[in-house]
C-alpha cells in the first residue's frame, strides 16, 4: 500500500522551518534576550511559528496577537486584511528590535512588516497580512522640540498628529510652511506620500520642508539623515510609500504663522478661463497664500450654502445666479494677515483680484481664524459623523495630470465620464514643479506646472446606484483607462496599482534608483506590503 507524501513533506517543510526559526531565535539580541519556549508541538502552523519567534522579543511596549481588526481597516474601508500581531512601540527600539528580528530570520519566515499612522489609507496600504502592523500613533517617543531661531523647526515623532503640531507650534508664534487640507493624520504618514495642499505652489509639499529623519530601515538599523548626511537614505524615504524604511522621527520647517485669514470663493463657467487665473495666481511675485479649487456639476443652491459661511460680496446678485445643470469651477484663495494688517490685506486682495476673470456676482469672502482655516475639514468630518457618513468606502482618484493635457482631460471627464459631483468633491488646483525635490522617491508628470486632480468620493453601502461603490469604482477605472490610452504623462497621487509592470511604468526612469534603494535598505522586500510593489521571497526585477 502507497504511502501519501505530500501531507509528509509539507509538514517536514514546516517542522524545518521552526528549528531554523529556533536557531535564530536562540542567537543573544542587544540586550540578552532568548528564546524562551523549550518544546513546540510539530503540528503547529507558520503563524503559530511566527508567533513563537515574536514571543521572544523583549520590547518596552507590547505586540498584541488578538482583537487587531482595527489595524486590518483603513479609510477606504475596501480592504480587511488582518495582521498576524500589531506592535505598540513605546520606543524606537521596539520598532528597531522587531523588524530587526524578522529580518535575521530571512526567507524563512513570511512575515512583513507595515506601519499605520492615523489610518487614513485608501487601498490598504498600511496593512500587512500575517504580518506585523506597528501602531505608530502609540508611540510617541521624546516630546515636541521647538526651535524659535534663525531657521525655526520643530523635532516631532513620525506617530504625531499635524493638528497637534500646528497648536504646539502657534504656542511660540510659529507654524509648518506646507499642509494637508486635513490635519488629523500622522507626520509620517504624510512624509511617506508627499502631502499637499494649498500651500504647495508656494512652498512646495511637505517633503520639501523637511530638514531632518530618524529611519528604521528594512534590515531594523535606526539611521539618522538629512541632505548632507546619509541623503540617499533621507530622499529615498520622502514620498516612498514606506518602502525603504519607517519614519520614526522628523524635524520639520517652520515660519512665523499669522493670526487671521481672508477666505475667498469665485465661480467660473468657463474652464480655459479658470484654469488661466489659477496659473496666473501661483506663478505671481505677489501672492495669495493658499490656491486651490474644484468642480462644481448639476449642483442647484451652490452659493446659498456658502452663505452659512461666506458673505457675498454683491448679494442682489448672488441671489439670481443659478447653477442648475451647468458645470462650474471654483477658484477658492486666502490671504493670511493679522489683525492690525485688515486694512492693508483688503487692498491687496483687492489689488490681487484685479484682472482675474470670474462671474462678478459669485464672489464671496470670510474672515476667519488661521486654526479655522487649516482646520476646516475636521468640521465637515463631525457633521459626516453624526449622520454615520464617516465610515463608508471612500474610493477615492487622484491624479497628477500635466498642465498641457489638463485641458482635454477636462473636456472628456467633466460632464461625460462624471455626469455630477454628487458622489463627493472634486479638487483641482496647479503646482509648480520647481517647488518639488526630484531626489526624493516621489514621481511627478515631467512639465513645469502640473494640476492635483482629487476626485473624493464616498459611496453609500449597500447602493446598487450612481452612488455606490461599484458604480464610482468602474467610472474611476473609465478615467484611468482614458489616461492610459492618451494621458501617458499622467500619474497617480497615492498611486495604487497590482502588478510590478504597472508600478514600473509609473515609476518611469526612477525605477532603477527604487530597485537600488530597495536593495540596499530593504533587500527582503519585508517592509509596506500593502503597496503592493514587492513581494518578499521574489526576486526584484
Amino acid at each position: 500500500m502507497r504511502v501519501p507524501t505530500s501531507g509528509f513533506i509539507k509538514k517536514s517543510i514546516i517542522v524545518l522551518k521552526l528549528y531554523i526559526i529556533l536557531y535564530i531565535s536562540c542567537i543573544p539580541d542587544s540586550r540578552n534576550h532568548l528564546f524562551a519556549a523549550s518544546i513546540i508541538p510539530p503540528h503547529f502552523g507558520s503563524s503559530d511559528i511566527s508567533t513563537y519567534a515574536l514571543q521572544t522579543l523583549g520590547l518596552d511596549g507590547y505586540l498584541s496577537f488578538e482583537n487587531n481588526h482595527q489595524a486590518a481597516t483603513d479609510f477606504g474601508k475596501r480592504y480587511h486584511l488582518l495582521p498576524l500581531a500589531v506592535l505598540h512601540p513605546n520606543s524606537v527600539s521596539d520598532i528597531s528590535r522587531t523588524i530587526n528580528h524578522i529580518f535575521r530570520m530571512g526567507y524563512v519566515s513570511d512575515l512583513t512588516v507595515a506601519a499605520r499612522g492615523h489610518g487614513h489609507s485608501i487601498q490598504g496600504q498600511a496593512q500587512a497580512y500575517n504580518g506585523v502592523v506597528i501602531s505608530m500613533e502609540s508611540f510617541q517617543g521624546p516630546e515636541m522640540k521647538i526651535n524659535a531661531g534663525n531657521l525655526p523647526y520643530v523635532d516631532v515623532s513620525a506617530g504625531e498628529l499635524w493638528i497637534n503640531i500646528l497648536h504646539e507650534t502657534l504656542k511660540q508664534g510659529m507654524a509648518p510652511k506646507s499642509w494637508t487640507d486635513y490635519l488629523h493624520l500622522t507626520v509620517g504618514g504624510t512624509l511617506s506620500n508627499a502631502g499637499i495642499s494649498g500651500q504647495a505652489f508656494r512652498h512646495g509639499p511637505q517633503i520639501s520642508n523637511v530638514y531632518q529623519l530618524e529611519v528604521v530601515t528594512g534590515k531594523g538599523e535606526v539611521v539618522a539623515c538629512s541632505e548632507n548626511q546619509n541623503a540617499d537614505l533621507f530622499h529615498a524615504v520622502l514620498g516612498g510609500l514606506g518602502q525603504f524604511g519607517i519614519i520614526t522621527r522628523a524635524r520639520i520647517s517652520l515660519e512665523k504663522a499669522p493670526k487671521m485669514v481672508k477666505w475667498i470663493r469665485m465661480l467660473y463657467s468657463d474652464f480655459a478661463k479658470f484654469t488661466r487665473d489659477q496659473e496666473y495666481l501661483i506663478s505671481s511675485m505677489d501672492q495669495f497664500d493658499y490656491i486651490e479649487g474644484f468642480v462644481v456639476i448639476n449642483r442647484t443652491g451652490l452659493l446659498n450654502n456658502w452663505r452659512s459661511s461666506f458673505n457675498p460680496k454683491e448679494p442682489l446678485q448672488a441671489g439670481k445666479f443659478n447653477s442648475d445643470g451647468k458645470i462650474f469651477y471654483c477658484l477658492e484663495i486666502a490671504k493670511y494677515f493679522n489683525l492690525d494688517e485688515i486694512n492693508f490685506m483688503n487692498k491687496k486682495v483687492e489689488s490681487l483680484l484685479t484682472g482675474l476673470s470670474y462671474i462678478p456676482s459669485t464672489l464671496f469672502t470670510s474672515e476667519v481664524t488661521y486654526v479655522d482655516f487649516l482646520d476646516r475639514v475636521h468640521v465637515s468630518e463631525n457633521k459626516l459623523r453624526a449622520k454615520g457618513l464617516w465610515e463608508i468606502p471612500h474610493p477615492w482618484l487622484n491624479l497628477l495630470i500635466p498642465r498641457s493635457q489638463i485641458h482635454d482631460f477636462a473636456q472628456k471627464v467633466f460632464g461625460n465620464i462624471l455626469k455630477d459631483s454628487s458622489n463627493g468633491p472634486i479638487i483641482i488646483y496647479p503646482v509648480n514643479k520647481s517647488k518639488w525635490n526630484n531626489k526624493t522617491s516621489f514621481v511627478t508628470p515631467d512639465e513645469d506646472i502640473f494640476y492635483l486632480v482629487a476626485f473624493l468620493s464616498s459611496a453609500v453601502p449597500s447602493s446598487v446606484g450612481t452612488d455606490g461603490l461599484e458604480h464610482i469604482l468602474e467610472q474611476n477605472q473609465r478615467i484611468l483607462d482614458y489616461c492610459i490610452e492618451y494621458h501617458p504623462g499622467v500619474k497617480q497621487y497615492l498611486p495604487h496599482y497590482n502588478s510590478q509592470e504597472e508600478w514600473r511604468s509609473h515609476f518611469g526612469l526612477k525605477w532603477q534608483t527604487i530597485l537600488q534603494r530597495k536593495s540596499m535598505y530593504d533587500p527582503l522586500a519585508i517592509l509596506a506590503p500593502g503597496q503592493r510593489i514587492f513581494q518578499k521571497g521574489i526576486p526584484f526585477l
